[in-house]
């Protein structure tokens, strides 16, 4: 692994290098370990922290000026790009609802669901989670085990820089419909998002179950339980409301992990 990455460092440095069959074998295979899981474009650390394999992003982005636009038949339907979609869900054991599309240099772990919805290269998809219908998983996120990414969800793709975290949805986390993830927010542990929440770097994340609220960005806090919200803000032209994203309490530890994705929201009366 410690020549490869030093290959793929070396012709992110000097591109002339991606004219040699040394260069682009070792592309190729690093997009054949992403594909498989064997390596991951982040990984969870013994601190609980996430840290970021760039090589594999820069593998990723060399990917493209190596490869060719071809022609993709999948029935009646025909494509052209330079990255193939994946095969042999069978074999894997995940089920893929047409018209579910991974492009290879994904991973999706065997038990995962796929309905009609779109994962991007250099993503993790974990086992037991659902990507339900359109929803989208964005280049290089990280989605956990047992996750139900609902309908309609746009986790958003971080290829660039590469030493960028990308979006990171933990095990066990419920984002209900039209919620939008985006610039390396990382969703914690049994996480609930209801209906149309938005995240991005810059939205304010603020607990609200407290006396003071407490404010985050780019992290919503394990078991929390998130809706959307506005604050205030002063203009010129005066006052305005923001969006920004509420938390309003935490899951209850008793309640069973595959019914209260859905429960925890109905506990506060919060829409999926």
């Amino acid at each position: 692994m410690i020549e490869l990455i030093k290959k793929i460092e070396a012709a992110w440095e000097d591109r002339t290098l991606l004219s040699t069959d040394d260069t682009k074998a070792a592309i190729h295979e690093v997009i054949s370990l992403l594909d498989r899981g064997i390596i991951r474009v982040a990984e969870k650390v013994a601190s609980g922290n996430w840290k970021v394999n760039d090589w594999t992003k820069k593998a990723i982005l060399l990917y493209f000026p190596i490869s060719e636009n071809k022609r993709i038949v999948a029935g009646d339907l025909e494509f052209f790009d330079k990255i193939p979609t994946k095969k042999n869900y069978q074999e894997a054991g995940v089920r893929a609802v047409p018209h579910a599309i991974a492009r290879y240099g994904s991973f999706v772990e065997s038990g995962a669901i796929l309905m009609p919805s779109y994962v991007n290269i250099g993503a993790y998809v974990g086992s037991g989670t659902m990507i339900d219908t359109w929803a989208t998983v964005g280049s290089c996120a990280q989605i956990g085990k047992n996750v139900h990414i609902a309908g309609g969800v746009g986790i958003g793709g971080v290829l660039e820089p590469p030493q960028a975290a990308p979006n990171i949805i933990e095990d066990n986390c419920f984002i209900g419909s039209r919620c939008i993830i985006v610039e390396g927010t990382i969703v914690e542990e049994e996480a609930v998002l209801g209906a149309n929440v938005v995240i991005t770097a810059s939205t304010h994340i603020i607990d609200v179950t407290q006396s003071e609220p407490i404010h985050y960005k780019a992290r919503i806090p394990a078991r929390s339980v998130v809706i959307p919200g506005s604050y205030t803000k002063k203009y010129p032209a005066g006052e305005f409301q923001v969006p920004c994203a509420l938390i309003i309490g935490q899951r209850k530890p008793s309640t069973d992990k595959k019914v209260s994705l859905n429960d925890a929201l109905r506990d506060y009366g919060v829409s999926v």
